[in-house]
């Protein structure tokens, strides 16, 4: 897309700066209901600038969505390539003001992928799914701990806990099942995918809230952007050894639980890992292979589609 105007947003807690241009006047708001409305009176026309602002822990969370739903084109992104790109053009001073311009600027050279629609129903997907992950991390914490203990009451404490996070998941679950129930292109989603093997509730709903460009970009993008492609690490004659990070970290590790499963219970997965393993490749490989063949496979069923059955068939 063509841009006439690039803003930057650096967020915290309680306010925003906002950069109106590479030049342009500096801004600061509340980062409220009020705030957010005051600031789209001073944005140009929806679709005509670039507004580019950093993660910073879901405080740019709810400002992103009223953005979008404006109709602007809004990008978040990692606050180290800002960081990183400030460096590379020698700007060493670090003030809210300064970092605001810098991203407005880094959002005019790097042009970074814009989120894709989002909604406030989204965002509550979202923050269900992350807390259940929270919860789940929590449990298994309790129940390491509970096997390290000889204590009769510190065990009886633990089983307590995890007796109250099973009773939150749960409803945690529930509500996920309704708000998913409540979108039909959520729910149709829901099924599509979960018709693959290996896919299930977990995995499925994951992509569902935080993946909402699946279907929308090629393999190579979707697997970027997931963070399941190796990075090569060569210089001169050295050949380093090929990793993978940085993506969405959440997805990632949905994707690492279902590879697990998909390897014995998905006959294509299986093929493919087996293919893999003949060949001596690392265990490791291989799973991030499989990881990466499932997350294409259901990209392509969401982008045409077609159930993981039909797509086999007419592979």
């Amino acid at each position: 897309m063509s841009f006439e105007h690039f803003i930057g947003i650096d967020i915290a807690k309680a306010k925003f700066d906002v950069a109106l241009g590479i030049q342009g006047d500096v801004l600061q708001f509340k980062n409220d209901t009020s705030g957010h409305a005051e600031l789209r009176q001073h944005l140009p026309k929806p679709g005509t600038c670039l507004i580019v602002m950093e993660a910073t822990g879901g405080y740019e969370k709810s400002l992103a969505v009223d953005l979008v739903d404006q109709g602007h084109v809004v990008a978040v992104v990692n606050p180290r390539q800002v960081r990183d790109f400030a460096t590379a053009m020698n700007i060493l001073a670090k003030t809210d003001k300064i970092d605001a311009r810098v991203i407005a600027r880094f959002g005019q050279v790097v042009r970074p992928r814009s989120i894709a629609i989002a909604n406030k129903k989204q965002d509550e997907l979202d923050q269900l799914v992350t807390r259940r992950r929270q919860l789940i991390a929590t449990r298994t914490a309790e129940k390491n701990r509970q096997g390290q203990t000889t204590s009769k009451v510190v065990r009886k404490s633990i089983q307590r806990s995890l007796d109250a996070l099973n009773k939150d998941i749960r409803r945690i679950d529930v509500e996920i099942a309704k708000l998913v129930d409540s979108d039909d292109d959520w729910k149709s989603r829901l099924e599509l995918l979960k018709s693959t093997p290996g896919v299930g509730d977990v995995l499925a709903t994951t992509l569902v809230a935080e993946l909402p460009e699946l279907g929308t970009l090629n393999r190579n993008q979707i697997s970027a952007l997931v963070g399941v492609v190796p990075f090569n690490r060569d210089s001169g004659t050295l050949r380093g050894k090929r990793s993978i990070f940085g993506g969405r970290s959440a997805v990632r590790s949905a994707l690492y639980m279902a590879a697990l499963s998909a390897q014995k219970w998905n006959p294509a997965i299986k093929r493919f890992a087996k293919r893999l393993k003949s060949q001596a490749k690392p265990t490791k490989v291989v799973l991030v292979a499989c990881m990466r063949k499932i997350l294409i496979t259901l990209d392509t069923m969401v982008k045409t589609n077609s159930k993981w059955e039909n797509l086999i068939q007419n592979a």
